[in-house]
């Protein structure tokens, strides 16, 4: 997107902005943002983590400054930042880095479904989730990926597959009939040249279940134990590197073991074969029992009387 060697914005088509939780290099965020410039109907914008930040949910840094470094990416206005998706969003969305603002916010697509709890945990859907705390329109995708059952080459049909949900959007936005609570989580299946169209899902409570299992030190690399410590007079916590590990300490690595799948919600029809359709938000809505409940009890306890024994 350069004219005369310079960036440029047309200012006539919509603008959309791409992130996600893969990195930059990653083959989903790749074919989408080539599906898109094919397309010629918007203006494309790039501003992701310079690396995998899976599973950081909606973490951002505060600690240091962030490096935006500009990429090449064909048809694109590209950056690499220093952060986690929601700082990527964050900051493509400021007026700091890009001359014009998104009408539109993509993250993914992912390597990888995002259904049920695991959309707790997803650095791809937080990356959408921030643009809708900056009320900007977004969309999180991943795509139910299975290694050696196809290849990076179906990104872009995934890719495809959305186009029309996109246009669908940016119609809405151009019309002002788009709505500004919520936002749409997209997960697309497997077999994505078979798929078996859209189906508007509900978040369900799938996720995968987590194992622990003991690895051999040799494994992980040099013998280097991370300490952290506090220097009692200036209150400053530092970081310092022990030659040898403990003897008491061992190593454990988290291992994936069953994933159990509800009926009727997002996961089980992602599992029939559906592009599933979610619309999120960023409240955590409680059940009208836990309420109830919570509203008799708090007053009890807070009568109580509480003496400490120390």
């Amino acid at each position: 997107m350069k004219i005369n060697g310079e960036d440029h914005i047309s200012g006539k088509r919509p603008i959309i902005m791409v992130t996600n939780d893969d990195g930059i290099d990653a083959h989903g965020l790749r074919s989408l943002v080539r599906v898109l410039v094919s397309t010629n109907l918007y203006d494309v914008l790039v501003c992701a983590p310079d690396s995998e930040k899976s599973a950081v949910s909606h973490s951002i840094i505060w600690s240091r400054p962030l490096t935006a470094k500009r990429i090449e990416i064909d048809g694109a206005i590209a950056y690499a930042v220093s952060g986690t998706p929601a700082d990527c969003t964050g900051l493509g969305l400021s007026g700091a880095l890009f001359p014009t603002l998104p009408d539109l916010v993509l993250s993914g697509i992912n390597v990888g479904s995002n259904c049920g709890y695991n959309i707790v945990y997803s650095g791809t859907v937080a990356g959408a989730r921030e643009a809708f705390l900056y009320d900007v329109p977004s969309i999180s995708i991943s795509y139910d990926w299975k290694r050696g059952e196809i290849n990076a080459n179906d990104f872009v049909l995934a890719a495809q597959a959305c186009l029309p949900i996109f246009s669908g959007i940016i119609s809405a936005i151009k019309n002002k009939t788009h709505p500004t609570n919520c936002f749409l989580n997209i997960d697309l299946p497997t077999d994505i040249a078979n798929h078996k169209g859209y189906k508007l899902t509900t978040q369900g409570k799938s996720m995968g279940k987590m194992g622990w299992r003991q690895v051999e030190e040799e494994a992980q690399g040099p013998k280097m134990l991370s300490t952290m410590v506090m220097e009692t007079d200036s209150g400053v916590v530092s970081e310092n590197g022990t030659s040898a590990r403990s003897q008491d300490s061992r190593l454990f690595k988290r291992e994936l073991r069953t994933v159990e799948v509800e009926e009727g919600t997002d996961l089980h029809f992602l599992r029939e074969g559906f592009i599933t359709v979610t619309p999120l938000g960023a409240l955590s809505h409680i059940d009208k029992d836990c309420q109830d409940y919570y509203k008799e009890w708090l007053p009890k306890i807070a009568n109580q009387s509480y003496s400490s024994s120390l």
